[in-house]
């Protein structure tokens, strides 16, 4: 089989397209590098939904964390605490049996038993709560100068959230706030060996190269091959993210402006 003829039966197989049956034997190099391709579609599309979302959800429980009012501190408070102290392996094990049990009370639970959404709610409400302590940190940080300033420009409320808080905050934690990114993504591998089956195995780039290694009891080339994925993921990632901080940074002087550094999270 010719390598345009594998990715033409592979491509997007994690997604249900294609060849239905697994290649069992005489693995080449070009199968590797298309299945694990196209288990990277599922690592994306979590990473991409759970960033995009977890935003405004992070940014809500930051302002209601530096709230003075308990009602709203003290919820947000408890929630961060809670995904940020406990493994994001547990909390999707422990998420995929609440939603079978849920399952079992109406159909209507049947779609959170699914990687597709189920585990998005989890990476979702994860990064949520790690980005809200990212922001909230900045909230601590803002110079009260430039609140002083909004106050002396007659601006109170929404509009000086809007205009000097929020822009201030996201200034502050953008180079945080990309690392975590960035590590999100990382922990999407985690989605399938942690309770939530792959169905008709459509898995993620990790499933396939578990596959790989299994089969021909060599892990020295899947697992390189998905490194290499990630990594050229990571550098878009980098890339994106750090043409939003030019453009948040745009009024400050050169020497001032903040750079990304890229941090390895061992743990989480």
């Amino acid at each position: 089989m010719s390598c345009f003829q594998t990715l033409q039966d592979y491509a997007f197989r994690s997604l249900g397209y294609g060849e239905r049956l697994l290649p069992r034997s005489d693995f080449t190099l070009c199968e590797q590098f298309t299945l694990i391709g196209s288990g990277m579609i599922w690592n994306i599309y979590f990473g991409v939904l759970a960033v995009f979302t977890g935003f405004f959800l992070a940014t809500a429980l930051a302002v209601a964390k530096n709230s003075s009012q308990a009602i709203y501190r003290k919820p947000a408070e408890w929630f961060i605490f809670l995904f940020r102290g406990s493994p994001l392996f547990i909390q999707f094990f422990f998420a995929y049996f609440m939603f079978l049990s849920l399952k079992g009370v109406s159909p209507i639970f049947d779609p959170l038993t699914s990687a597709w959404l189920g585990a998005l709610i989890v990476l979702f409400l994860n990064t949520a709560a790690y980005t809200g302590e990212i922001f909230y940190g900045a909230l601590q940080s803002i110079p009260k100068g430039d609140v002083e300033a909004a106050d002396a420009y007659g601006l109170s409320g929404w509009p000086r959230f809007r205009r000097v808080v929020w822009p201030t905050m996201l200034r502050l934690a953008w180079p945080a706030y990309t690392n975590e990114a960035i590590f999100l993504f990382h922990a999407t591998t985690l989605v399938y060996f942690s309770g939530f089956p792959a169905w008709r195995q459509k898995g993620d780039a990790l499933y396939y190269a578990s596959y790989f290694a299994d089969k021909t009891f060599n892990p020295f080339i899947p697992y390189p091959i998905l490194a290499f994925y990630f990594i050229l993921l990571t550098l878009v990632i980098i890339s994106g993210f750090g043409l939003v901080n030019k453009r948040l940074n745009r009024h400050l002087p050169q020497a001032r402006r903040a750079k990304l550094k890229l941090r390895i999270n061992l743990i989480r």
